[in-house]
């Protein structure tokens, strides 16, 4: 790379970064956060065409940050340093999510909720069950993953879910799954399944207040449904 070409990167980088700290990261196309993250794995180079087809493959800032390894290194250009600096953005984009809503009383601070399982189940290839337990107080005292499945079904036990809400004290549960398919529209096993749960934890007295389902489009909620 010649020194002009150097010189005109690192000006657009660097107008990228005022840009950033002056109007904040909404005011940055997809592709140009993205590049100004890749920057910082690779600061000697220009990462603004790499960037932009990252976006091209996969869509949008969200689905580059939650792409399988393996498809990015379909991508030239794309080796561990560029993939460990991507897994670390998913993983701060989750994380952040998530200290948002533990410990919280989940009720009353529903956005947040659904932030957190768009950020860790929405770009999801593989369908995911995960339980969130809560207390006496709606507070998410635990969140786990019970089962991942195929493409587009998970296995699911009502027993051992409400067995697990026993061993953790939980008086409440809010059940969540992605759909990899794009559409939240719960299907007739969705319902069967939700339905047993329920059944299951009243007897015990442990409440399901919702069953979500989240997908790259958006969420339904059982509940707003009428489903529950």
């Amino acid at each position: 790379m010649s020194d002009q070409e150097k010189a005109h990167y690192a000006g657009h980088r660097q107008r990228l970064k005022d840009k950033l700290r002056k109007s904040g990261p909404g005011a940055l196309a997809d592709y140009e956060l993205l590049e100004l993250l890749l920057c910082l794995a690779v600061p000697r180079r220009d990462m603004k065409p790499l960037a932009k087809q990252l976006i091209s493959t996969f869509g949008d800032y969200a689905g580059v940050l939650s792409a399988p390894e393996k498809r990015l290194l379909e991508i030239n250009g794309v080796g561990n340093t560029v993939i460990s600096a991507i897994r670390l953005a998913e993983a701060s984009a989750i994380r952040l999510a998530q200290t948002k809503v533990l410990e919280q009383p989940v009720l009353s601070n529903w956005q947040a909720l659904l932030d957190y399982c768009q950020a860790a189940m929405a770009h999801e290839s593989h369908e995911q069950f995960r339980i969130l337990f809560l207390d006496k107080k709606n507070r998410l005292i635990k969140d786990e993953i019970q089962q991942k499945g195929t493409v587009d079904h998970t296995p699911v036990y009502p027993r051992e879910i409400v067995k697990r809400a026993l061993e953790l004290n939980s008086t409440a549960l809010i059940i969540v799954h992605n759909h990899p398919s794009g559409d939240p529209t719960p299907s007739r096993d969705d319902i069967d399944m939700t339905r047993k749960i329920e059944e299951i934890g009243n007897q015990l007295g442990i409440r399901l207040h919702d069953h979500l389902i989240i997908s790259k489009t958006g969420h339904q909620s059982f509940r707003a449904l009428g489903l529950l």
